[in-house]
């Protein structure tokens, strides 16, 4: 990368770069985008002010945090780990390699919820909160809900937590434990989950696109399904009559969790599609005929 350090120039190298790294596979189409990104980071900018002033000079020693970032990238490092934040609903949260990196198929949860509870009281669970995106997303838009989000890892509530505080949302317990069992028989209107569903022996797992995110938040037992399965089947032991359970799964596993969903019980069960019409949450109602 060498030549005017313009911030058009460096853009412009930057694409070149991750394009032409050995992970410009697991790139994809991003790398216009993660280039604007990182080269914003380094400034401390907002990224809009590059597409206002590309001709402004880049000092060299910028310019030189500007190649770091992007040799992390190029090895397939996640943009939200090398920036340490991520965009999530309407909230910027803080991400580190403890917690998964937010997806943006995940906002689907997030309006499910939001669809099938009004926003009076309710008592609602997050389970597998991780960096507590779609808990805090709820609580943020429904203030009056009292939200429980538990998770096995103490280094992803340490995260969730940290996102709470920065956010001053105060509705949200995190609490310590695999899925129900810091709930200690509590009942809920409400349950949402996302779950670990990539089958154990995905190639993914290992890819440079995943590689580096914790393979707990990730790997759902051989086909993907134990997780969602151990939540289907404990999950009318937490609600109350008329609760619903929703859940993230992956684009090929809906009739699969339909299918758990309706031998434990649940009425009204029925998936919904994401932006790329792939089957991404399914849900049922508790007690109901």
């Amino acid at each position: 990368m060498k030549g005017k350090l313009t911030v058009a120039a460096l853009l412009a190298a930057g694409v070149r770069d991750l394009t032409a790294g050995p992970g410009a596979a697991a790139l994809g189409d991003s790398a216009d985008l993660d280039a604007q990104l990182l080269l914003a980071h380094a400034l401390g900018v907002p990224r809009a002010r590059l597409r206002s002033h590309p001709e402004e000079q880049v000092a060299p020693a910028r310019a030189a945090d500007y190649r770091a970032l992007l040799a992390r990238r190029a090895t397939g490092e996640p943009v939200a780990y090398i920036t340490g934040r991520r965009d999530f609903w309407s909230l910027e949260l803080a991400v580190t390699p403890a917690v998964l990196v937010p997806r943006p198929e995940t906002e689907l949860l997030v309006e499910r919820a939001l669809a099938l509870r009004s926003a009076g009281q309710s008592r609602v669970a997050d389970l597998g909160t991780g960096s507590g995106a779609v808990a805090l997303a709820l609580a943020a838009e429904r203030p009056r809900w009292r939200i429980s989000a538990t998770d096995v890892s103490a280094g992803a509530l340490a995260v969730a937590r940290a996102n709470a505080a920065r956010l001053g949302i105060a509705t949200v317990e995190f609490l310590e434990g695999s899925w129900f069992e810091p709930l200690a028989g509590a009942l809920f209107e409400l349950l949402v989950s996302n779950p670990p569903y990539v089958a154990a022996d995905d190639p993914a797992l290992t890819s440079a696109a995943l590689g580096h995110e914790p393979r707990l938040a990730l790997a759902g037992g051989t086909a993907g399904l134990d997780c969602l399965r151990a939540i289907a089947r404990a999950a009318p032991r937490h609600l109350v009559r008329g609760g619903w359970l929703v859940l993230e799964h992956g684009a090929q596993q809906g009739e699969a969790v339909r299918h758990e969903l309706v031998l434990a019980g649940f009425s009204y069960v029925r998936s919904q599609r994401d932006l790329g019409g792939h089957e991404r949450t399914t849900e049922g109602q508790h007690g109901q005929i």
